[in-house]
């Protein structure tokens, strides 16, 4: 059960992102300047950790890349780093975090399980309550954007 733990690391990470990174954004008066520094953040977090990682780990650094493997995990970072690109780009154009993001993580995971579902499709078809949940998730971050404090 210890995942559960590392998922509300994320939560609670990702639950500041948005706020922190425009107060970064207006604290340094260019859009650009705060993707800079989310791209150094990715890299001590992203590359130094798992270079530490895995030279200390037994067959060194390059064991067990594949060319699969690679390819969708980059793609993975790549899809993460654009994400970082539309709230930045979101922010510029006027967006506050406290409409921004909750549009973000209301929409993520309908988009996450519908994704999941074409690319592992389910054994059987999924409970209709899975689109009453779509359904609520949409109202409950309109309910959000229209009720946040001002």
């Amino acid at each position: 059960m210890i995942w559960i733990t590392f998922a509300l690391g994320a939560v609670l990470a990702w639950g500041m992102y948005g706020v922190v990174l425009h107060k970064g954004q207006v604290q340094l008066g260019n859009p650009y300047r705060a993707l800079l520094c989310v791209g150094v953040a990715y890299f001590l977090i992203g590359v130094l950790v798992p270079l530490a990682s895995l030279s200390a780990s037994q067959g060194g650094v390059a064991a067990g890349f594949n060319v699969g493997g690679s390819m969708w995990a980059t793609v993975g970072g790549a899809l993460g780093a654009v994400g970082a690109v539309c709230i930045i780009w979101a922010f510029k154009a006027g967006g506050a975090p406290t409409y921004v993001m909750p549009i973000v993580f209301g929409g993520a995971p309908l988009v996450n399980v519908l994704v999941s579902m074409m690319t592992h499709p389910p054994k059987t078809a999924p409970h209709p309550l899975l689109y009453l949940g779509f359904l609520m998730t949409a109202l409950g971050a309109g309910m959000v954007l229209y009720y946040k404090p001002s």
